[in-house]
């Protein structure tokens, strides 16, 4: 079973010298954090805060090359937890057919953000 999640901010932590993207569910009763890097972290904190940066980042330029073929993100799932590393899944339709990608936690949530894409998570993860 999965539960859909909203990205509610990104968090830092000084003793892993991280920052935590995190994720509640609709009725606030479960929350995800996942530890990201600096670098993930910026691009999230980008999309959450509608900033264009003057050159497309890999996100906006993944985000531009399915829009020129007309492919959409349906989704994102966050699939799995395996010894303290989150799996992800970026769901896409193209034409008639739907595909499964592999992500990171980290670059499917980015994408999401920026294609207006639910987020769920299985319910063994939350």
């Amino acid at each position: 079973m999965i539960t859909q999640m909203h990205v509610k901010g990104l968090a830092f932590d000084p003793y892993n010298n991280a920052y935590i993207v995190v994720l509640r569910d609709e009725e606030h009763s479960g929350i995800l954090p996942i530890w990201i890097d600096k670098s993930q972290a910026n691009t999230i904190s980008m999309s959450l805060e509608n900033v264009t940066p003057p050159r497309p980042m890999t996100h906006d330029f993944m985000k531009s090359l399915l829009d020129a073929y007309n492919a959409k993100v349906i989704s994102v799932v966050i699939t799995d937890l395996s010894e303290h590393t989150y799996f992800a899944k970026i769901h896409l339709m193209y034409e008639d057919s739907e595909y499964t990608v592999d992500a990171r936690p980290s670059d499917a949530i980015a994408l999401a953000i920026r294609s207006n894409a639910p987020v769920f998570a299985n319910n063994s993860v939350i």
